[in-house]
């Protein structure tokens, strides 16, 4: 290989499944231990860049970058959010590929798929959050929203909420409940599905783990449906009443500075006075390093809002990474075999 030749791993979906990164336990562990760095001052985490084509639909692409100091990593994951997609066109709503490349020379080693990355940092995110913060005898979950996040979320509470036995989903049409038990069933034989036919507070009613995974900007949980002891997990936008924020005994977020100059439900609670600063518990590293208590009693409604944060996504990646290295997978691309100028560059160059 020439000297000045640049290569990358290439990796698509299917490499990383094949190479065993969809793993929930492992993203997991990731995940809170980038908590951890993070507050360690071991990670960079600058500003995101947003581009929204739509403000009413909210399309938009992102771009968001991050540097794991201790693994010598900086990667970005551009990111495409297009709520309408599903409806319009039939497809995913989210695609993203993630960039990592090296400290010692700044060259990339790795181009791959940021979309599982992606879905799975969004469930280990809530599922880190339900380890601490719900009933340790927690048997039922309860989902308004049907797509990959409602997906993905009752794999990564399954795993830290084993007991878990019934799962009660509710959409926008019966037919998305229908295809999110035809694809879960067989994940999770184990467990009992119960379509609630568009009906939301039936998903509702009775469910120890609450989970909103839908882009509908209106307040579609009510507090009324939620029981005592229940735990949130709030993932888009505005999927709640008012009343949902104000009955919780503690609202955890994953850095609630971020979450409060958004739009979702806590976001607009706070900036319409319904919440200060002070009926915020804190942040889950707080809970996870043991500085503030998590669950401290079975009664407690505990509401859990994440906003996101991207370098998780790009500390899943590096794992991923790894773990495809490791096995195998992938395919090596070049960037570039030589310098500019040292190829013949005869009769291909135009001035």
């Amino acid at each position: 290989m020439e000297k000045s030749a640049i290569q990358y791993l290439s990796l698509t979906q299917e490499d990383l499944i094949d190479a065993g990164a969809f793993d929930l336990p492992m993203c997991i562990e990731v995940l809170k231990e980038s908590l951890f760095k993070f507050r360690d001052n071991r990670i960079l985490f600058p500003d995101k860049i947003v581009q929204i084509f739509n403000q009413e639909t909210q399309e938009r692409i992102n771009c968001l970058p991050a540097t794991l100091l201790d693994n010598k990593i900086c990667g970005v994951k551009w990111v495409s959010v297009f709520p309408p997609n599903p409806r319009r066109y039939g497809t995913q709503n989210l695609s993203a590929i993630i960039v990592l490349s090296e400290l010692e020379k700044g060259y990339p080693v790795c181009v791959m798929d940021g979309t599982l990355c992606s879905n799975i940092r969004v469930a280990a995110m809530g599922s880190a959050a339900a380890q601490v913060l719900s009933r340790e005898n927690s048997e039922s979950i309860g989902f308004i929203g049907a797509g990959e996040q409602a997906k993905m979320h009752l794999l990564g509470m399954k795993s830290v909420r084993p007991g878990l036995k019934v799962c009660k989903v509710a959409a926008k049409d019966a037919w998305e409940e229908e295809n999110f038990i035809r694809d879960m069933q067989p994940i999770l034989p184990d467990m009992q599905f119960v379509a609630c036919n568009t009906v939301l507070e039936d998903a509702i009613r009775d469910s120890d783990i609450i989970v909103t995974a839908t882009s509908a900007q209106a307040p579609l949980l009510k507090a009324a449906w939620i029981k005592e002891g229940a735990f949130y997990s709030h993932i888009g936008g505005w999927e709640d009443e008012y009343a949902v924020v104000q009955k919780a005994s503690k609202i955890v977020c994953d850095d609630w500075e971020t979450v409060k100059h958004r739009t979702q439900t806590v976001s607009r609670c706070y900036k319409d006075g319904v919440i200060t600063d002070a009926n915020i518990h804190g942040n889950l590293i707080d809970i996870l390093s043991g500085d503030k208590p998590g669950r401290e009693n079975d009664s407690e409604f505990i509401y859990f809002n994440a906003v996101g944060l991207a370098y998780t996504d790009v500390s899943l990646a590096n794992a991923m990474f790894e773990k495809a290295k490791a096995a195998g997978k992938g395919t090596m691309t070049y960037l570039q075999e030589k310098m500019i100028f040292e190829k013949d560059l005869a009769g291909k160059v135009k001035i």
